[in-house]
């Protein structure tokens, strides 16, 4: 990882930090708000430590982009939970050759990047 990479890593955690503290639930409920303060602080920890030991730079990229997906999502929406998309499980449709293989392929490549890690930690 490069020094400028790594800074950005940081910077990013601390930022997801300084958000954690200052949260406000939508709801505007004291129980509320102190179970979402909470749910972002172990979610940032628990993907920071799993890709503690990436080292390769795509990857890295994608995770960067992600946290920064994740972290515009919960404030615009002002919800700390991922949106999941909801798929049925058939959802895409058929063509003629294709296997269940290539339709679960094409679920994972449609997945947004914010949810990338999601399904691995849930």
């Amino acid at each position: 990882m490069t020094p400028a990479t790594r800074q950005k890593v940081l910077g990013l955690y601390r930022k997801v930090f300084q958000i954690a503290k200052n949260w406000q639930s939508a709801s505007g409920q004291i129980e509320e708000t102190m179970r979402e303060k909470e749910y972002i602080r172990n979610e940032a920890r628990t993907l920071f430590r799993k890709n503690k030991n990436v080292t390769d730079p795509k990857l890295i990229k994608q995770c960067i982009e992600e946290c920064e997906a994740r972290i515009e999502i919960g404030l615009h929406y002002n919800i700390p939970y991922p949106r999941p998309i909801h798929l049925p499980p058939m959802g895409l449709a058929h063509k003629q050759g294709r296997t269940l293989r290539h339709q679960e392929k094409l679920r994972k490549i449609s997945k947004p990047i914010y949810l990338k890690s999601h399904d691995e930690i849930s």
